[in-house]
């Protein structure tokens, strides 16, 4: 199976997981400097000890780059979410504490925020496995907070608004036009489309 003309990778080694973890760990370094244009492929290489030929292997080219870092950054904060979860008494609460706290681990760290998010944006078809990827783990990181093994048609519906939601307050409030007030209210409005009418039928998870 392939992805626009990119064969589908064979599994990596453990040689090849190191080599790719210490990629995407200097280009979320690079990025915290300065941002999206801070990550250029030639010092991506030089800062992970690999050739530049080897990393465009990996990575074809920043945004695939970058969007991947994004899906590291979210595997990071799910193993912590998973060690400890959010409190609140309702799925709509938990979701929405989860988000809050999947921002503000962004908020410290603004430029690379701002490159991952700026990457998903000029992400075309190319990178549409690496979009999918961070889709799904946000989608799982939402599912978790819900404690429902086996969510309805309109469970996850409202979980695809949530997501748009969260990605646009990341956005508005990445340029300015939305204050850390205004992206809570935002997170937390979406969040009650979990308990709408219907929207709490799924099976509880058991334990």
């Amino acid at each position: 199976m392939t992805v626009e003309g990119r064969p589908a990778s064979p599994p990596l080694t453990a040689r090849q997981e190191a080599r790719r973890r210490r990629i995407l760990h200097a280009s979320a370094r690079l990025a915290g400097r300065g941002g999206f244009d801070a990550v250029q492929m030639r010092e991506v290489a030089e800062a992970a000890e690999v050739a530049l030929g080897t990393l465009y292997r990996y990575f074809p080219s920043k945004v695939h780059l970058l969007v991947a870092t994004m899906q590291d950054q979210l595997d990071g904060l799910h193993a912590t979410l998973r060690k400890r979860p959010p409190a609140g008494e309702g799925p709509a609460e938990r979701v929405a504490e989860t988000l809050m706290r999947a921002f503000r681990a962004l908020q410290r760290e603004p430029q690379l925020a701002d490159a991952m998010v700026r990457a998903l944006t000029f992400a075309d078809r190319s990178v549409s496995a690496e979009v999918d990827a961070v889709s799904r783990r946000t989608t799982a990181i939402i599912l978790d907070a819900m404690r429902l093994e086996h969510p309805t048609p309109e469970q996850l519906a409202a979980v695809r608004v949530i997501e748009h939601t969260w990605h646009s307050a990341l956005v508005t409030w990445l340029s300015g036009r939305a204050s850390i007030a205004q992206v809570r209210l935002d997170i937390e409005t979406a969040c009650r489309l979990i308990d709408g009418p219907g929207a709490v039928r799924g099976r509880p998870r058991e334990g």
